[in-house]
């Protein structure tokens, strides 16, 4: 029988830990807030506590432990740089603080990675060894895997998607996050009822009763706004223009897109699929080409930190998974 693997999603608001089998089924979970406001040493105590809590009792059945953690983080050191969800973490070495704890094996990886070989490894890319995953939320973000392995780079920088910079107008030159992240969304909306555009959006504005946010935005986007579906075309453009550097780059078979962004779906994913087709190389990019929602929902976090674990770190072939399940 194999070992157990215990995951963690390290999250700005909430500490999640989970037992998964061998074979990567879930078999516990838990969770508390981070309460990351009051600095590292305290939710360092609270991640030791929660992960205490999903440890079988002799932890000579245990493979390991993984994190999914907001960058910037080192994955080969295990060192969390400065994540500007987490105040206070300056080059924490939380692998070695949980290792010392345990005494088990420890792999710390940023959430987009982990999430990409989550997606391969039990999701929408389940069977393919090129992978994108891109995560559309308040940043945006991206794993990837090429021939089977996740792509670190040499101290685990690279697959940064929503840095990749975009010419907007004329000389200003921006990125796929800064204008198509949740917050872009929320700020286009308000520069452009500040303009005079009349929209539904300004009555939310006006009462003041909820906020203007890329979830409001797509509420009306859905109700036939006109300002509000221009919105989200703009960002499905950018992301789209974004995807095709990587088709071009990569030449991969899925791309997985999560995040709360797109949840908005076709009115994301109409002008992500247009700006790729329109502004791709060659249709051969596109043939057997998978574009597709993320399945895996608020799990997915867990299940590649457990999936980093089952590849030691992200260093070992997905393939090596296939004989798990």
């Amino acid at each position: 029988m194999g070992k157990a693997i215990i995951a963690v999603d390290l999250g700005g608001t909430q500490i999640r830990t989970a037992r998964f089998d061998h074979k990567l089924n879930l078999l516990q979970r838990e969770r508390t807030l981070t309460s990351a406001e009051e600095g590292p040493e305290p939710v360092i105590q609270r991640l030791k506590q929660y992960i205490a809590k999903v440890l079988p009792s002799s932890l000579g059945d245990v493979a390991g432990i993984g994190f999914s953690s907001p960058g910037p983080l080192n994955p080969m050191t295990g060192v969390i740089v400065a994540p500007p969800n987490l105040p206070g973490w300056h080059d924490v070495p939380l692998a070695d603080i949980i290792r010392s704890e345990f005494g088990l094996p420890v792999f710390i990886g940023n959430d987009a990675n982990v999430a990409a070989l989550a997606e391969a490894s039990k999701g929408a890319a389940q069977g393919h060894r090129h992978v994108v995953y891109i995560t559309v939320s308040t940043g945006i973000g991206a794993g990837m895997i090429c021939d089977g392995r996740l792509l670190l780079g040499r101290e685990g920088l690279a697959a940064e998607f929503g840095h990749i910079p975009i010419i907007v107008e004329g000389d200003k030159v921006s990125s796929v996050e800064l204008e198509a992240a949740g917050p872009a969304i929320a700020r286009r909306a308000l520069a452009a009822l500040r303009a005079g555009r009349p929209s539904s959006l300004s009555e939310l504005l006006a009462e003041g009763n909820a906020p203007l946010d890329a979830k409001a935005v797509a509420m009306a986007a859905r109700a036939g706004d006109q300002l509000a579906t221009e919105i989200f075309a703009h960002a499905g453009r950018i992301i789209g223009l974004g995807i095709v550097s990587i088709l071009h780059l990569f030449n991969p078979e899925a791309v997985v897109l999560g995040g709360g962004v797109t949840k908005a779906g076709d009115l994301l994913f109409g002008p992500i699929h247009d700006a790729i087709a329109q502004h791709v190389l060659d249709d051969s990019y596109l043939k057997e080409l998978k574009i597709a929602a993320a399945a895996l929902g608020d799990d997915v976090a867990l299940a590649g930190a457990a999936a980093l674990v089952a590849t030691d770190g992200g260093h070992l072939d997905i393939s090596e998974l296939d004989r798990l399940f």
